[in-house]
């Protein structure tokens, strides 16, 4: 008698087991859709500039530091343009965008920059003689 009730208290044991982990691994498949239907895709296309960077199309997944340095991730070769120029930043579900310094400035629509500006999609962003247009998937 007590070895029936010692298995199918293992049996018991198993289910809740199982059922837990079930219940884990729903929850966690949850948050990763969710995060997936939260998040935008920004990207950034070029609108003007150097003919070497012409049909550029970056999406972005992370910062993008935008400058004439081979250490930027979007190299503008041109003399207007600072080593490390500007930044765009992922915040949540905005896109920032920062100068760092720049002698020349940046812009976006035509304004310039002082502090960090939260994008929108269609903004324009002017480095140097480069445009690129700001869009959101």
């Amino acid at each position: 008698m007590i070895d029936i009730v010692l298995f199918v208290g293992r049996i018991l044991l198993v289910v809740i087991l199982y059922l837990f982990l079930f219940a884990v691994m729903r929850t966690g498949i949850g948050l990763v859709k969710g995060q997936r239907k939260d998040t935008a895709i920004w990207t950034l296309d070029l609108e003007k500039g150097p003919r070497n960077l012409r049909g550029l199309h970056v999406d972005m997944l992370g910062p993008v530091v935008i400058g004439r340095s081979p250490s930027c991730d979007i190299q503008i070769n041109e003399p207007y343009v600072s080593a490390n120029h500007a930044r765009l930043t992922i915040q949540g579900p905005a896109l920032v965008l920062e100068d760092l310094g720049s002698t020349n400035g940046t812009t976006v629509n035509g304004h310039a920059v002082v502090e960090p500006v939260t994008l929108r999609d269609g903004d324009d962003v002017q480095v140097g003689d480069a445009v690129l247009r700001v869009s959101r998937r």
